[in-house]
């Protein structure tokens, strides 16, 4: 009965699916991996147990007995990565490229179910249509049907409940695309995954648009749109990726995320903090080894990549799982609706899974001008602002430079005593108050002898008003501090946020979204 399909050339170990008879060589014709060569990349060795390994589509003789068998397009099971037991589904694209003519439902929806009630992350592996519909099913049946997701009661559940996890591994249309988005992470192999609704003969029919599969649906459409966090050369990256989004989060929203054993000292001082950013306002600097000597060694996980000028990550302080936000200065400072989508969907992650909230702030405001207002860039705004005040984990402030309008004021929940240290180049108000002289002193300057002495004279008093220091003298700031000194304290405070984090425990305070 079983068999190792010819070109199959699946890893030691690795159960090649029944007889598909050259579903190797086609596949990697395409340039993508085997069902069975993903899982025995991505699982812990011999960790894999296949559940419902016989379903599939037999055919018996006259007699009663087994002559043929098409397995379904749909591998399930729970595997271990890096020691963590999940619940591993897997397309099988050669059946059909993953339709539903060669799909038995009741596996998919038992496999989210049961990850569902024992409370196991959820890893969808997806390359095809995950079990949709198809022209042939209807032709076959002789009729069509009211369509219902398969499993989406514990898929929509499941985002409340458990981490999930989607990698785009192939053209994944309809119902693998919708099953795509509805994760905490979505992944994408450049050059090898698509994601659309329909795929390009559909749209021809329906638009007469003519395009490629990577022309409708490849990366370069995707990259900034809000629907892929990640996107990565090769397979095995984006099974990398899978695995250490996994390591920051707990199994369930029942347990409070994994502590590991701290390796790189807390009171750990750089000295390049001092000059990591400049005293010219105007010029920019970058994030990244800001973030990296707050942060313990090597745990920044970039998260939402779509965000523009918005950073948001996953790391570590102390070996304790945080969210970060933030932003790169060199791509700007203002918040857009990308940047929105990244700061709401890290939120409502880590109000999910109870991971405490870290904002290395240096935001001035929302994005401005024509093209934001059409885009209602206040509006998705004022949502991640939203998300951020319906957060009730643990929040804490490192501010940068600047924090201005509505976007600097909502970064983090000011109407709550969350812990928060300024550096000195402390940048903050209503609006940048140095770049406002000449409006507020309009008819001023008009009347003054000497306009352009009279303007270097404002502004020079408005710099001491606007010093941080002013600020710290009134409480409006909580600490001014040495940046060398932002980690050590950044350490202890986590420290406390995770006393708090047990009476979290427990489904979110609202049901998570997409």
């Amino acid at each position: 009965m079983g068999g190792r399909g010819r070109g199959d050339p699946s890893p030691p170990g690795v159960r090649p699916a029944y007889g598909r008879a050259g579903e190797g060589r086609a596949q990697h014709a395409s340039g993508r991996l085997t069902v069975r060569e993903r899982i025995g990349l991505l699982a812990d060795p011999g960790s894999f147990a296949e559940i419902g390994s016989l379903t599939g589509f037999a055919e018996h003789d006259g007699d009663g007995r087994l002559a043929a068998l098409l397995p379904a397009n749909f591998v399930a099971g729970t595997a271990r990565i890096d020691g963590r037991k999940v619940v591993l589904g897997a397309d099988d694209f050669t059946g059909r490229g993953g339709s539903g003519d060669a799909a038995i439902h009741a596996k998919q929806v038992y496999s989210e179910e049961y990850a569902r009630d024992m409370r196991l992350p959820v890893v969808r592996l997806l390359d095809g249509a995950s079990g949709g519909g198809s022209v042939k099913m209807a032709t076959e049946a002789g009729f069509t049907y009211l369509p219902v997701n398969p499993a989406w009661d514990a898929v929509v559940d499941n985002m409340s409940l458990v981490p999930v996890v989607a990698a785009c591994l192939g053209p994944t249309v309809g119902l693998g695309a919708a099953r795509l988005v509805m994760s905490h992470l979505s992944v994408m192999v450049e050059g090898i995954g698509q994601l659309f609704t329909a795929g390009p003969p559909v749209v021809r029919g329906g638009t007469g648009e003519d395009l490629t599969k990577e022309e409708l649906g490849g990366a370069a459409i995707h990259r900034g749109n809000g629907a892929i966090e990640r996107f990565v050369p090769t397979e095995e990256a984006a099974f990398d990726v899978v695995r250490r989004f996994l390591s920051y989060l707990p199994g369930s929203v029942f347990e409070l995320p994994p502590v590991r054993p701290g390796t790189d000292p807390a009171d750990r001082r750089a000295d390049d903090l001092l000059t990591a950013v400049p005293r010219d306002p105007r010029a920019p600097y970058r994030i990244d080894p800001i973030l990296d000597a707050v942060f313990d060694a090597g745990s920044v996980f970039r998260y939402a990549e779509y965000g523009g000028a918005t950073v948001t990550a996953l790391a570590r302080l102390d070996g304790r799982p945080v969210g970060v936000i933030a932003a790169d200065p060199f791509k700007g400072a203002t918040m857009s609706v990308e940047g929105a989508q990244a700061i709401t969907r890290l939120v409502d992650l880590c109000e999910t899974f109870h991971l405490p909230v870290v904002s290395l702030t240096d935001q001035a405001g929302m994005t401005i001008g024509s093209s934001a207002e059409r885009r209602a860039t206040i509006r998705h705004g004022a949502r991640a602002i939203a998300a951020v005040y319906q957060a009730r984990v643990p929040q804490a402030e490192l501010i940068l430079r600047r924090v201005y309008g509505v976007g600097g004021a909502g970064i983090v929940n000011r109407h709550r005593p969350g812990r928060s240290w300024a550096w000195p180049s402390g940048d903050w108000g209503s609006l940048p108050v140095q770049g406002g002289v000449e409006a507020a002193f309009r008819a001023h300057l008009r009347s003054a002898e000497d306009p352009e002495r009279e303007l270097e004279r404002l502004r020079a008093q408005l710099a001491a008003i606007t010093s941080p220091f002013r600020t710290a003298e009134r409480f409006g700031v909580q600490d001014l501090i040495d940046p060398r000194d932002s980690r050590a304290l950044l350490c202890d405070w986590v420290r406390d946020a995770y006393r708090l984090l047990p009476e979290l425990a427990g489904r979110p305070s609202f049901g998570t979204r997409p």
